[in-house]
C-alpha cells in the first residue's frame, strides 16, 4: 500500500510512537473535519497523531461503546450526510459528534448498525453514487437507502466480509483525483 501511495505522490505520515494505535475503521472524514472513534483498535495517542498530520482540520474523538470501531455503525453517505445506525450506542456517538462539531450534518438513520457502513463517491457522469448493503442482508435498511433521490445506488454483498469483522469501507481506499479532461 505504501508503494502505491508513493507512486501517486501522496504525502505519507508514519506513526513512530509504538504506543499509538489508529485503525482506518475508526476514522470518519466528513470533508470538513475528522471524527476518531476510541475503540479496541484506536487510542487517544493515535488520534493525536492524526490531528498533527491534518492541522487544517478539526479532529474530535468519539468513544466507541459497541462494535469493532466507529464505522461499524456510521459512515458518510454524501456531502454533509452521516449514515448512522439506530442502536442506542450509535445514537449516543452521533450526539457526541453533533456536540463537538460547528457544522450541522444531515443524518440518515438505518435500522441496522452494520448497514450504516457504506461508501459514497461523486463520480463524473454518474454523480452521487452509494455502495450499500443488499436487501437480502438488511431489507429494512435498504428501504431507507432507496429514499435517497438523485443517487445511483449499488447494493454490494457484505456477508463474507462480516465473517472476518470486515465491511464495505474496509475494502475501500478512495482518492480524489482530478480528471485530465
Amino acid at each position: 500500500m505504501k508503494g502505491a501511495l508513493k507512486d501517486l505522490n501522496l504525502n505519507i505520515v508514519e506513526m513512530t510512537d509504538e504506543t499509538a494505535t489508529l485503525d482506518g475503521g475508526d476514522v470518519l472524514f466528513t470533508g470538513r473535519e475528522f471524527f476518531v472513534g476510541l475503540s479496541k483498535r484506536t487510542n487517544q495517542r493515535g488520534a493525536e497523531i492524526l490531528a498533527d498530520a491534518f492541522k487544517d482540520y478539526a479532529v474530535s474523538t468519539v468513544p466507541v461503546q459497541q462494535g469493532l470501531h466507529l464505522k461499524s455503525f456510521c459512515s458518510m453517505g454524501g456531502p454533509g450526510l452521516i449514515v448512522i445506525g439506530s442502536s442506542e450506542p450509535a445514537q449516543k456517538a452521533l450526539k457526541i459528534m453533533q456536540q463537538m462539531s460547528d457544522h450541522r450534518y444531515d443524518k440518515l438513520t438505518v435500522p441496522d448498525d452494520l448497514a450504516a457502513n457504506c461508501v459514497y463517491m461523486n463520480l463524473p457522469d454518474l454523480g452521487h453514487v452509494l455502495l450499500h448493503c443488499t436487501a437480502e442482508e438488511y431489507p429494512e435498511s435498504t428501504k431507507v437507502f432507496e429514499k435517497l433521490k438523485d443517487y445511483t445506488l449499488i447494493p454490494v454483498a457484505n456477508s463474507q466480509k462480516v465473517k472476518v469483522d470486515g465491511a464495505l469501507t474496509c475494502c475501500s481506499v478512495l482518492l480524489n483525483k482530478k480528471s485530465n479532461n
